[in-house]
């Protein structure tokens, strides 16, 4: 993301799921914010469109914006859709599908939490 266009957004009142568009059979996404302490992606996936199982060294918070979809994680099937929220914990294996168009908003947190 250029810094121009995150300057857009500073300040202003805005809905996630508008800044991204679909695209006809696959997947756009646009970088929100992107720094050390972590990440915010929007993306759009076309129907059937989906993301192959894989794991990631943080927790990812996962929003659902619009539309529908089936996620995968540590073993478990979850159908979401437009306002559910899920995470999946640092290092379990997950994956997603879209059921329908849908768009998500993907908050990456790459600190990790302090034993007590």
């Amino acid at each position: 993301m250029t810094s121009e266009s995150k300057k857009e957004l500073l300040g202003k009142v805005f809905e996630m799921k508008d800044l991204v568009e679909y695209q006809d059979g696959t997947v756009a996404s646009r970088m929100v914010i992107n720094n050390k302490a972590g990440s915010i992606t929007i993306f759009s996936f076309d129907k059937d469109e989906g993301l192959s199982e894989h794991t990631a060294p943080y927790d990812a918070v996962v929003m659902i914006l619009d539309g529908e979809c089936e996620v995968w994680v540590a073993g478990e099937t979850h159908a979401m859709r437009e306002g559910q929220t899920i995470i999946f914990p640092a290092n379990a294996p997950h994956a997603l599908s879209a059921t329908s168009r849908f768009k998500m908003a993907l908050i990456m947190i790459r600190g990790r939490e302090e034993s007590p």
